[in-house]
């Protein structure tokens, strides 16, 4: 068995693979230099030199000696010749498979406008991205982000820590405009202004100033922002190139279904890489840990010949200062919302129904509400919003009950 990429998605195929009963060789690529490690805490702790980069790595070698993994860090896949049922190595060299997964990622979306190549216009994806950015951050004077999202926000949280100065600048007119309802923006663009961050809202960029090479500012609908670091973070683009350029079903990633599977039934993808056929149609993303771990799980079981259909609800979590954002279900177009706790105190829980169903929930410093509101919408629970604003409700004793 074959794995092309290395981060948290290819080892958890790779370990599930062992863990379905393969006894062949499992060979897994990585092309950056290090073995498998967390990125989520990239734009936290390792962006504030809380954290170095031996806390991140998940496996150690004794672990890939034990499972007999063969890790290859360092090396980059460039082809696919499904015919020959090999990969080609960038050294010229090819490998065999059986069956192959596809765990590449997604690269950092960068801006193609005027300065863009200028020095201290940066990008976070990888470690090295990640030390890079601390060091600059630690010299910076004036930091400009661009982009509302978990990364941008993470970002602008860790620069205040260095008591820098701070603007983001996000094109819509709301922070997290792709993840989270407009209460929850409004709570954080609050939280952000109170620690000290210059928000602008509904702001395009239109270039970036410089000079000698090395930005001074960046050139927005609202005016110039003076800026000796600029941290760019606009989304990411799904790596499907070694995919299109073999043949597989792309659109927005690799097409998969709920098994992983791809339109060449030796060959799964999972992570970021991937756009899932949902039952009516539609294509769906979802960049999270947990995205790219179940599916790992369900693309080592189809290799296997079985069926571990992915239909867990998706979650996703961002830490940004001391408030832990965490979310359960898809909450877009929710057209009911109802509030647990206490927005005032920074602990409370947005619950969302779209037609009368039950859909999502926003968990601010309330772990307790986010693991419950997991379980319920497993479970299709038929929770309704008159039985939340009832003041003796207790989601977790309601997900308890069933």
């Amino acid at each position: 068995m074959v794995i092309v990429g290395a981060g948290q998605g290819g080892l958890q195929l790779a370990e599930s693979l062992r863990s379905e009963g393969w006894t062949g060789p499992i060979r897994l690529f990585g092309e950056e230099p290090y073995a498998p490690y967390n990125r989520p805490p990239l734009s936290k702790a390792v962006l504030c030199g809380d954290q170095s980069a031996d806390h991140l790595t998940i496996r150690g070698p004794d672990f890939f000696a034990k499972k007999a993994i063969e890790l290859s860090t360092g090396t980059r896949v460039t082809a696919i010749d499904r015919a020959a049922r090999e990969v080609v190595l960038a050294d010229g060299g090819r490998v065999a498979y059986e069956g192959l997964a596809l765990a590449t990622g997604s690269r950092a979306r960068t801006l193609p406008l005027p300065g863009a190549d200028l020095d201290g216009i940066m990008v976070l994806r990888t470690l090295d991205d990640a030390e890079a950015l601390c060091r600059r951050m630690a010299e910076a004077r004036a930091i400009a982000v661009v982009g509302g999202g978990f990364i941008g926000l993470e970002v602008a949280a860790s620069a205040r820590k260095f008591d820098r100065e701070v603007t983001l600048i996000e094109a819509l007119p709301r922070l997290m405009a792709r993840a989270v309802s407009p209460a929850i923006s409004d709570w954080y663009a609050d939280l952000h202004t109170r620690r000290g961050v210059r928000l602008l809202l509904s702001t395009g960029v239109t270039g970036f100033a410089g000079v000698d090479g090395r930005v001074t500012g960046v050139e927005t609908s609202a005016g110039p922002i003076a800026a000796d670091l600029v941290i760019v973070g606009v989304g990411v683009i799904p790596d499907d190139a070694l995919a299109r350029a073999c043949g597989l079903d792309c659109d927005r990633g690799v097409i998969v279904d709920d098994f992983s599977r791809t339109s060449d039934p030796t060959i799964v993808a999972l992570g970021d890489c991937t756009a899932r056929r949902l039952p009516d149609g539609t294509l769906r993303r979802l960049e999270s840990v947990q995205n790219a771990v179940e599916q790992a799980k369900s693309g080592a079981a189809r290799l296997m010949g079985k069926e571990r259909p992915f239909t867990a609800t998706p979650w996703f979590w961002s830490d940004q200062y001391d408030v832990k954002l965490q979310m359960a279900g898809l909450s877009a177009g929710a057209d009911t919302s109802v509030t647990l706790g206490s927005p005032e105190e920074a602990r409370f829980s947005l619950l969302h129904w779209r037609d009368g169903r039950f859909v999502g929930c926003d968990s601010i410093n309330r772990p307790a509400d986010h693991m419950a509101a997991r379980k319920l919408l497993d479970r299709g629970t038929d929770l309704t919003a008159a039985e939340a604003a009832d003041p003796a409700f207790d989601l977790a004793a309601r997900a308890r009950a069933g």
